[in-house]
């Protein structure tokens, strides 16, 4: 069994999570896709002023339309930042799956800042996905300690059973177009009173519109 943790904010999820999510999945026939939405994500400056309960909501709506997508609290019942080192390790703990982390470039750009870095790469295969503003090309250069790690889908092959677990996890490229969508725009939208139509699902759209979501808070 394979799983794809898809973490992230999600203040709102949008269709740029989605295609990242989407595209791990078919890329890697990940059988499973786990949408984890942070609690007090490490790197934000800001707190997060969309109620947790709301944030799942929207993460349940979005996997109940994917074959094999399920959202997990599993952070947010957790006190303190959102580690994805304590993620993985609680995750891996109750589990025999091959985990993949799919992240975006943009984040794993910053990779060497994360708590528990570089052992944190040890939890799982790192599946970063294209996003725009950042080519995986550039990648490779930003973060050349990893370049012995790095693959692609095609190249990629998991390790068969028993093989010593300490072997080293891959991180794998995956070279596609997402849409260029932020949840900082998307909630700008909504308090002057403009469309997000095609930001995010129709599901997401109506939720954050019956709910009230960001008329009224911060960005």
């Amino acid at each position: 069994m394979t799983l794809g943790v898809l973490g992230g904010t999600f203040d709102p999820i949008h269709n740029g999570h989605l295609a990242a999510g989407l595209r791990a999945q078919a890329a890697l026939r990940l059988d499973r896709v786990l949408v984890v939405p942070s609690r007090i994500p490490p790197h934000r400056s800001m707190t997060v002023g969309t109620p947790p309960a709301d944030r799942l909501a929207m993460a349940r709506l979005v996997a109940a339309d994917h074959p094999g997508w399920t959202a997990s609290d599993v952070e947010l019942k957790r006190d303190g930042p959102s580690y994805t080192f304590d993620t993985l390790t609680e995750l891996r703990a109750a589990s025999t799956s091959q985990f993949f982390f799919i992240i975006g470039a943009d984040a794993f750009a910053e990779i060497a800042t994360w708590s528990r870095y570089p052992a944190v790469l040890d939890l799982a295969h790192f599946a970063v996905v294209a996003r725009p503003g950042i080519t995986l090309h550039s990648l490779q250069a930003r973060v050349p300690d990893l370049a012995d790690r790095m693959t692609t889908p095609d190249l990629f092959k998991p390790y068969a059973p028993g093989l010593e677990p300490d072997q080293k996890t891959r991180v794998i490229l995956i070279e596609t177009a997402t849409p260029d969508v932020s949840s900082t725009e998307i909630r700008r939208r909504v308090r002057a009173g403009e469309s997000i139509h095609g930001l995010v699902p129709e599901a997401i759209a109506s939720y954050i519109a019956t709910h009230r979501l960001y008329v009224e808070a911060g960005l």
